[in-house]
């Protein structure tokens, strides 16, 4: 009998979307990430929970309509991270005419159904707060209604629901061989220890790395696939208001600046192919200029590359025949050989339901549940997406020594569980050492101990954005204190 009901290559978010939902089906399921969970382009998303305007005007309704149903099956699931916020498209006289973005925002509205969200509107900017940071020729603009989301932490949260149903989650882990008859042997480096594995079912789900995986350790032919770099920009904050603006660009794509992080604005996103080794993608110069010349078409104050402190860059795949941008899945079984998932590409909205999919592919060799996903809430998001703010009261209450950003910071990241995080504490100093004005040092064992946390930057850049404020005395004492925390845990 193998180990494993199923076995996932890749700690992303399409690798912890398949592990959450074969879990909650019965499987016997075990992920392995040969570095952190959401370590590369799940990471690297555009950070949008949406049903892509651009998409819409391709006159893709069908995917448009999909995707927006997922958006708010994604509000109903993880409230705390996903957050419904106002987009606007100011109207720019030298492209899209302002009949023709209205007329496309009427349909985007058609296209969901009990969203609970605001409907278009057409705003005078002018004489409205959204127009202070832009400049004065813009007066005219359309807002609508979609979701931001922190990427990296529902990958964190998904593969801690997948753990919490069952499945093995290891970090660190490396598959290098993998031999396939009717069961699946893998040979994997656990942290430095080899050790074999058997599954019945396996998926590749390796991000930028699906092509060489298959290649080198699976050793299976697959289609020709194309790699995709895409970068963001991350500058000091540009304007007050709590909206994501929507720029269009001279070329005809669509450029967002969005709040980021309090004190901060991201700016993406600009795609381009990409050939060499995701792990080292880094965004070229000519790339942070084009976004910083496009954001500065619209902005009174200028975005200058110099103004940028950090960058941040993925890369994805597609098949090379069809650029498709909502993914990828490929499946494989014939008598005598065990399935093979192969899974690339797709953006954030709807990887829940590609996962779906992808799972129920394997009904016809395992008796298994139907799908769950849907109604069940990641950990900590057994809330209603619009009680956010009164869940950030109630934090206050109970942890009197949280400022307002704090409250929101953490409840953002761990929705109605921040009780195991912060325990029964009154006072700052029972959370143990500070690292910069937020992180503590329960906060940081929590991570450790439960969300796989093993380095300074899974903890101040994919588990918090904390890596752009924190000083650098800070940053040296965490990478100690981590060091000093002797084997915690590993969940799953």
């Amino acid at each position: 009998m193998a180990d494993y009901d199923l076995a996932i290559i890749g700690g992303g978010l399409n690798g912890v979307g398949l592990a959450r939902d074969a879990a909650g089906r019965g499987l016997r399921v075990i992920l392995l990430e040969q570095g952190d969970l959401g370590g590369a382009a799940s990471s690297a998303t555009p950070r949008l929970i949406h049903g892509d305007l651009s998409v819409l005007e391709r006159r893709g309704f069908w995917r448009v309509r999909r995707a927006l149903a997922e958006r708010r099956t994604w509000l109903a699931i993880a409230p705390h991270l996903v957050r419904p916020m106002r987009f606007v498209i100011p109207a720019h006289s030298e492209e899209r005419p302002p009949w023709l973005l209205r007329a496309g925002l009427y349909v985007y509205d058609s296209l969901t159904n009990r969203s609970g969200l605001p409907a278009a509107t057409t705003l005078d900017i002018t004489h409205h707060p959204v127009g202070n940071a832009l400049k004065r020729p813009f007066g005219t603009a359309f807002e609508y209604s979609d979701c931001v989301v922190d990427d990296s932490r529902l990958v964190v949260l998904t593969a801690l629901d997948a753990a919490e149903r069952g499945a093995v989650i290891r970090t660190g882990a490396r598959c290098v061989r993998a031999d396939r008859t009717d069961t699946w042997r893998l040979a994997v480096v656990d942290r430095g220890l080899r050790r074999t594995i058997t599954a019945r079912a396996l998926a590749n789900a390796s991000g930028g790395w699906t092509s060489m995986v298959a290649d080198t350790v699976l050793r299976q032919p697959q289609p020709a696939m194309a790699a995709t770099q895409m970068s963001q920009i991350i500058v000091p904050r540009l304007f007050d208001s709590e909206n994501v603006y929507v720029f269009q660009n001279n070329d005809g794509r669509l450029i967002f600046a969005r709040p980021f992080e309090r004190d901060f604005t991201l700016i993406g996103t600009v795609t381009h192919a990409f050939t060499g080794d995701p792990a080292i993608v880094a965004m070229p110069c000519a790339d942070v200029s084009y976004l910083c010349d496009a954001a500065s078409r619209y902005f009174r104050e200028r975005v200058a590359p110099t103004d940028v402190v950090r960058t941040v860059s993925g890369v994805n795949l597609t098949l090379a025949s069809a650029r498709r941008r909502d993914g990828t899945t490929l499946f494989h079984a014939r008598r005598r050989k065990a399935p093979l998932i192969t899974m690339f590409g797709g953006d954030v909205t709807t990887s829940r339901l590609r996962a779906e999919r992808a799972v129920t592919r394997l009904t016809p060799f395992y008796p298994m549940s139907p799908p769950w996903t849907a109604g069940a809430a990641l950990p900590g998001g057994d809330f209603a997406w619009d009680r956010f703010d009164h869940e950030v009261d109630l934090a206050r209450d109970r942890w009197r020594f949280l400022s307002e950003p704090e409250a929101q910071r953490l409840v953002g990241a761990y929705g109605s569980r921040l009780s195991t995080v912060l325990g029964e504490a009154k006072t700052r100093e029972e959370l143990g050492p500070s690292f910069g004005p937020e992180l503590t040092g329960a906060e940081v064992r929590y991570l450790m101990a439960r969300e796989w946390a093993r380095f300074p930057e899974d903890v101040l850049w994919r588990r918090s954005k904390l890596d752009l404020t924190m000083p650098v005395a800070d940053r040296v004492a965490l990478a100690a204190f981590m060091a000093g925390v002797k084997d915690p845990p590993r969940s799953g």
